[in-house]
């Protein structure tokens, strides 16, 4: 149905849950909500938002067993994998709550003459994350915990295969304690996208995916003269040498290939082999990938 997103089990191929698109209404509901938390927040004082992640920080540790089955359920990888996700995430929150405050600070500057200069940090207002699968706690809140702390408010685009996440998310921040609206998930297809960006209420975009997607994002921000980050594609080698042990190194391909179930943005792609030993690297290789 195309007025639906459906999660499905990667392993069982079973539907696990489906949820209504956004309506245009529900999309401009949510953004009012976040440009209104977004005023809020400039003015919040910088231990408001250090509680604020330490709440995420306990929040997400305490639902642990329950974020990680979703994790699975949706994306696909395992259990201990997915278990691992949700405590960097926490670690995440426990960093930028113990350091933020400190590179938030003010930065002194000397001037000419006896004016007083200094670097400030200011929040840009209203964040737009488009973020991918593969990750679906991390990707968020690797953007989010230092953007929040920061002042900001944030409008989460995430991954259609991964609803039930994006929607957990928005539901550990409000049960923070955040302020109403400053963190909302929009389910909404890749084609409403530039139309947010486009949106004078958003202030930046932040994108991880394709090298593809990231054209269209970029040139959407760039015809809004817009702030954007992006974290696009890669190849990534795997070079193995003549010295190595090679037993060892094919046991350690295997894993580099098949982490995060073979969705990680850093996992190997290319297996560069020294020709002396290519043909018992691949033998091993092929055996470690079969066990």
């Amino acid at each position: 149905m195309n007025d639906v997103i459906q999660a499905i089990n990667p392993a069982t191929e079973e539907v696990i849950g489906e949820y209504p698109l956004f309506s245009d209404a529900a999309v401009e509901k949510a953004l009012a909500a976040v440009a209104q938390a977004a005023r809020a927040a400039r003015t919040e004082p910088i231990e408001a938002r250090v509680t604020l992640l330490r709440n995420l920080a306990a929040g997400l540790r305490e639902g642990r067993d329950e974020l990680a089955r979703l994790i699975s359920m949706e994306m696909g990888k395992p259990i201990a994998e997915a278990e691992a996700e949700v405590e960097k995430c926490a670690g995440c929150c426990d960093y930028y709550a113990a350091s933020g405050p400190a590179q938030l600070a003010d930065e002194a500057v000397d001037v000419a003459g006896p004016e007083r200069g200094l670097v400030a940090f200011e929040p840009l207002g209203v964040v737009l994350a488009v973020m991918p699968w593969n990750f679906p706690l991390w990707q968020v809140f690797r953007f989010a915990a230092p953007a929040l702390l920061a002042g900001n408010a944030a409008v989460l685009k995430h991954a259609s295969n991964v609803p039930g996440c994006a929607l957990a998310i928005q539901r550990l921040v409000e049960e923070a304690g955040a302020e109403p609206g400053l963190l909302r998930t929009v389910l909404i297809p890749g084609s409403a996208v530039a139309r947010l960006i486009a949106d004078p209420r958003v202030a930046a975009v932040t994108l991880t995916g394709s090298t593809e997607v990231g054209r269209e994002v970029a040139s959407a921000a760039g015809a809004v003269i817009k702030k954007q980050v992006l974290e696009l594609g890669g190849s990534d080698p795997f070079v193995v040498l003549d010295d190595v042990d090679v037993e060892e190194v094919a046991q350690a391909a295997a894993r580099a290939r098949n982490q995060n179930a073979g969705q990680s943005c850093i996992a190997a792609k290319r297996f560069i082999v020294a020709a002396g030993i290519a043909g018992e690297f691949a033998e091993r290789l092929a055996a470690a990938v079969a066990g």
